[in-house]
């Protein structure tokens, strides 16, 4: 099974990101996370213009994984901008878009104590408003710049079981994708 990743950040080395290789390897045996690597690439999103090639290859991406794992921080108590920009191009055709009934998890890292849960709240409302299967849970993981080990793990147990519950949960919920697609597409390659 394959669970794509979504970063909101686009820093390299961000924490989300680090959260999201967290979450895979956290998976259990059979199933994969794959973390797309092209939101910067998205451009602005206008009505009714021809889908730009980053948002196709988003598109198939979304449309090949099993489930989708959103991992953002949060930018001015809300949803980083690009990740934004990215949802409103997902969202569409509605209702029949890439993200209809596929079942979405949300977890936020962030440096502060609160661990970007007004942007996983705000998150959470987007993605149930495109018509995906949100799951109802967070995981704020805060103060994140001592929040993962040198293995790459969460160093806090309490917070590693809730990362694994979650994610139980979202491949519990995962059906088998609706297109042709054999393959899943790896990160930095398109279609």
């Amino acid at each position: 099974m394959i669970v794509l990743g979504l970063c909101g950040s686009l820093r390299p080395g961000s924490f989300n990101l680090r959260l999201l290789e967290a979450a895979g390897a956290a998976l259990a045996p059979g199933h994969r996370l794959v973390v797309f690597d092209g939101l910067a690439d998205v451009a602005p999103y206008v009505e009714g213009a021809t889908t730009p090639p980053a948002v196709a290859r988003l598109l198939e991406a979304i449309a090949a994984a099993d489930a989708v794992l959103v991992a953002t921080p949060e930018y001015n108590a809300s949803v980083p901008g690009q990740l934004k920009n990215a949802l409103d191009w997902v969202s569409r055709p509605f209702p029949a878009n890439a993200l209809r009934a596929k079942p979405v998890a949300v977890v936020g890292a962030s440096t502060g104590l609160f661990g970007a849960v007004w942007a996983q709240a705000e998150l959470r409302k987007i993605l149930g408003t495109i018509g995906a299967d949100v799951l109802d849970a967070d995981l704020p993981v805060g103060r994140a710049h001592g929040a993962f080990g040198a293995d790459g793990g969460l160093v806090d147990a309490g917070l590693a079981g809730r990362l694994e519950a979650l994610l139980a949960d979202l491949v519990g919920r995962a059906r088998p994708p609706k297109t042709g697609f054999s393959q899943p597409i790896q990160a930095g390659q398109g279609r």
